[in-house]
């Protein structure tokens, strides 16, 4: 792919599609720093990926609602390598539940989660990126940015957010030989998604398996995603090979989004 020796910093590694990025970032020859909230299982990340690979990982504690966090983030990665070339936001999404039962603090809580973070991000990379003359920002978002889900008005509000600042931000650093794209994961196999079924199944009044089977139902290739095959579209993107792509919005669903565009 044409990456091996850059410096990446992958968020929200610790698991699932984090975790899947940047073991497929670190195949292909990517340094990087991870961040998570969770230590244990964050350190315990890194090992398995500097076990299965020859490249170096940085795990480092970072709580992505906190501007410091984030700047602390970036600085501890240039320091430890010098320099930044991949970025992969991501972050967990916020609560669901029917619309008129969230109050200022939960939008508040979903708009510096998945928003802010992306934001604060972007601002603390793209000068260094710039300075180097070549990088990649990937931003993890949601099909609900494209295709609204019911119970998710935090989601699909913010997440649609995140497309315009992408593309926006694809515009303005496309001349520095930056390249600034957006993955829109579908129902990917994660502890997100299962947090997601149960809690419908509650509602319901039903069953895991039900509910989980009902969603497989509405999908083409009749399954839910792995996180691995989310992670082989963005170790692409961050790729030489992906240089005259930039502004895009890739969902990875299986077909779900029904949508033209």
């Amino acid at each position: 792919m044409g990456i091996a020796g850059k410096t990446a910093i992958v968020c929200a590694a610790s698991r699932g599609m984090g975790k899947a990025i940047a073991l497929g970032l670190a195949k292909e020859g990517v340094n990087m720093a991870i961040c998570a909230r969770n230590e244990e299982a964050l350190r315990k990340t890194a090992h398995e990926i500097e076990s299965a690979t020859s490249v170096k990982i940085i795990p480092i504690m970072a709580d992505l609602k906190k501007g410091s966090e984030i700047k602390s983030l970036v600085e501890e990665t240039v320091d430890r390598f010098g320099w930044i070339d991949i970025l992969i936001t991501n972050a967990g999404g916020p609560p669901s539940g029917p619309s008129l039962s969230f109050n200022d603090q939960d939008w508040e809580y979903a708009v510096v989660l998945n928003l802010l973070s992306t934001v604060r991000l972007c601002r603390e990379v793209i000068p260094i990126m710039k300075r180097q003359g070549w990088g990649r920002i990937i931003n993890m978002v949601s099909m609900a940015a494209k295709q609204p889900l019911p119970d998710m008005i935090l989601s699909n509000s913010v997440r649609a957010a995140v497309l315009g600042l992408s593309k926006t931000l694809s515009q303005e650093v496309a001349a520095d030989n930056i390249t600034v794209n957006s993955i829109c994961p579908g129902w990917i196999l994660t502890d997100r998604l299962e947090s997601i079924v149960r809690k419908q199944a509650e509602t319901r009044h039903d069953s895991y398996e039900n509910v989980l089977a009902s969603i497989t139902a509405d999908i083409p290739l009749k399954r839910c995603g792995k996180p691995e095959e989310v992670a082989n579209l963005a170790v692409f993107l961050a790729s030489e090979r992906a240089s005259y792509i930039t502004g895009t919005t890739i969902q990875v669903d299986g077909g779900l989004i029904k949508g033209l565009l």
